[in-house]
């Protein structure tokens, strides 16, 4: 094992910060569905929705996708073949999981500080178009700091999550990077990437019924001000922004990526309900007035920015946590979830407006959400740099 894939500590004088989704990427992990039971009486249409999904990430991204054994890589191979997948772009990782949600068992990619305050988004955009305009995707050997690895413990909810713990650093040796098990008051700190947004300048966005609750406790005991020092230490983050509840339907007990998103460095966006009666509506204005009133890392107003909730998305009398913020930034692609429902249009023509130098692909997600998760919770970016 050479010295660039030694799990580590973070050294004292070590500073990284984690980039925005919107930043370019080198690539997006994956994991290939396989546990049928998280789709019960629907597995069949979801490799292939898995297959879409990568067909549109491969024109932009390397994939890098983990599949249970040999067998699962010729099936997933066939389908993307068939789905019309850049076959060239996606590299298969041969790694045991027992669900595979990226998003919040994958490694956390960080980067050093940006070397210059004035290197904004429109910056790291024009970053962007340029390699695309020589390469048409970033090249592999584009190498991030380090890779973290929290502890996974299956949403402080299920016991079936050892495989999934081990995902972080198995996906990180693989790719030969360093990953680093961040580390709070003598332990492993807990923590799922859709518990968490950021806008890669020093502001984060959580949410108090997912990181503070007793209920699906991640980190017993630990205050707002622990996790301002953990994310601040591993993040590269000084301001925390603290909503209250996620949506109704959430498994995860109120991840902020079903709720609400950066889109630059000074805007947000977050769901509203527009119907009174509705589960959601009384915590989404409380959210959204709270974001109304919040200011980032500099001290300035948000700006925010609102979409619609879909109606209600119900399979055999279980609420599913539908959400048009579960939105997956790519290069040069959004991919949007829709829900055969009027709303999507709007939510639509909002990411449009938004992503102006983007392209905004609707995904059919009625589906895949029954697995508790869409297209944000399957996809982990690694950053550029």
């Amino acid at each position: 094992m050479t010295a660039d894939t030694q799990q580590t500590a973070l050294g004292r004088d070590e500073k990284f910060r984690m980039p925005a989704e919107w930043e370019p990427h080198a690539g997006t992990w994956l994991a290939w569905p396989h546990e049928v039971t998280d789709w019960p009486g629907k597995f069949a249409p979801i490799p292939w929705a898995f297959a879409e999904i990568v067909r549109h990430l491969s024109r932009v991204e390397n994939i890098y996708l983990i599949v249970e054994d040999r067998a699962a890589r010729a099936r997933a191979h066939a389908m993307l073949r068939k789905a019309g997948a850049d076959l060239q772009a996606v590299s298969y990782l041969r790694i045991h999981t027992d669900r595979g949600w990226m998003r919040d068992s994958g490694p956390i990619a960080v980067a050093p500080p940006l070397r210059d305050d004035a290197e904004d988004g429109e910056a790291l955009r024009a970053i962007a178009a340029e390699a695309f305009r020589t390469t048409g995707r970033f090249e592999r050997e584009y190498a991030v700091g380090a890779m973290l690895g929290f502890r996974f413990n299956g949403w402080a909810k299920y016991r079936d999550h050892r495989k999934d713990a081990k995902v972080a650093e198995r996906a990180s040796l693989r790719l030969r990077r360093r990953v680093i098990f961040p580390e709070h008051k003598g332990r492993r700190v807990v923590l799922e990437g859709g518990a968490i947004d950021v806008n890669g300048r020093g502001t984060l966005l959580t949410t108090e019924e997912c990181l503070l609750s007793r209920v699906q406790e991640r980190n017993p005991g630990f205050t707002r001000e622990d996790y301002l020092e953990i994310f601040r230490r591993y993040l590269g983050v000084t301001h925390v922004l603290w909503l209250k509840n996620g949506i109704a339907g959430d498994d995860t007990h109120g991840h902020v990526d079903d709720l609400a998103r950066f889109t630059d460095p000074s805007t947000v966006v977050t769901v509203v309900e527009n119907d009174p009666a509705e589960a959601n509506y009384a915590p989404l204005e409380e959210n959204l007035a709270r974001l109304k009133a919040m200011k980032d890392q500099d001290g300035r107003p948000l700006h925010v920015e609102t979409l619609p909730m879909p109606a209600p998305v119900i399979f055999d009398g279980q609420r599913l946590p539908a959400s048009y913020a579960n939105f997956y930034i790519a290069n040069q692609k959004v991919l949007a979830p829709t829900f055969n429902d009027p709303a999507d249009r709007v939510a639509l023509a909002k990411l449009a407006e938004l992503f102006p130098s983007h392209e905004i692909v609707p995904i059919y997600c009625r589906d895949l959400v029954l697995g508790l998760g869409s297209i944000h919770c399957m996809t982990q970016q690694i950053p550029r740099r």
